[in-house]
């Protein structure tokens, strides 16, 4: 099988590391090669952006993070795994809306309607609103380091590659993340 033109049905089955390479060069495979990294990748961008920024700007990460993908692929020198760089691209642009972010309150974001019980949803939206608050007081560090590990299922060296700090050091900033996610959390009436 030749990385220039695998059959279409074959996309969903090739590594990141194969799709980069088709997506980052002209060819008849760019664009397909380039959607199923998105298909594959998006849902992991938007959990951890939703919560560095909240479920409400989200989908404006996405979106530009997947354009400066778009723009900057042909620079990714595969010195580290795609995931790893994409969480980076994902960070940086997090980072940049929050700089550039008149700075209001997470429980104003507006919640998606729910498909089905209204209690339920709001309870649920009640419980993501504290949740939000919560990960918003934690310093920065830790926010990172949780929501890399908690939403977007990062491992420990994962992280600390996406972040630039040492093993230990990620441990450490998710053990007191947690517990300060904890205590803030009873504080505000949720109980495991």
């Amino acid at each position: 099988m030749t990385l220039t033109r695998p059959p279409p049905d074959t996309l969903g089955e090739l590594t990141d590391a194969e799709l980069v390479l088709l997506a980052a060069h002209p060819g008849p495979r760019r664009e397909a090669a380039f959607e199923a990294l998105v298909r594959r990748h998006a849902p992991r961008v938007h959990r951890l952006a939703s919560g560095l920024v909240g479920p409400g700007t989200a989908d404006d990460v996405v979106q530009e993070v997947f354009i400066s993908v778009d723009r900057n692929l042909g620079g990714f020198r595969a010195e580290a795994q795609f995931s790893t760089w994409l969480h980076r691209v994902t960070l940086n642009a997090c980072h940049r809306l929050l700089a550039a972010r008149v700075h209001l309150p997470l429980d104003e974001a507006p919640e998606p309607p729910a498909p089905h019980s209204p209690v339920r949803a709001g309870e649920q939206a009640d419980l993501r609103a504290r949740l939000a608050r919560a990960l918003a007081q934690l310093p920065p560090e830790q926010r990172e380091a949780v929501s890399l590990r908690e939403l977007s299922g990062l491992d420990y060296a994962e992280i600390a590659e996406v972040t630039g700090a040492e093993v230990g050091t990620v441990k450490s900033r998710i053990h007191r993340g947690r517990a300060a996610l904890r205590a803030l959390l009873a504080g505000m009436g949720v109980t495991p």
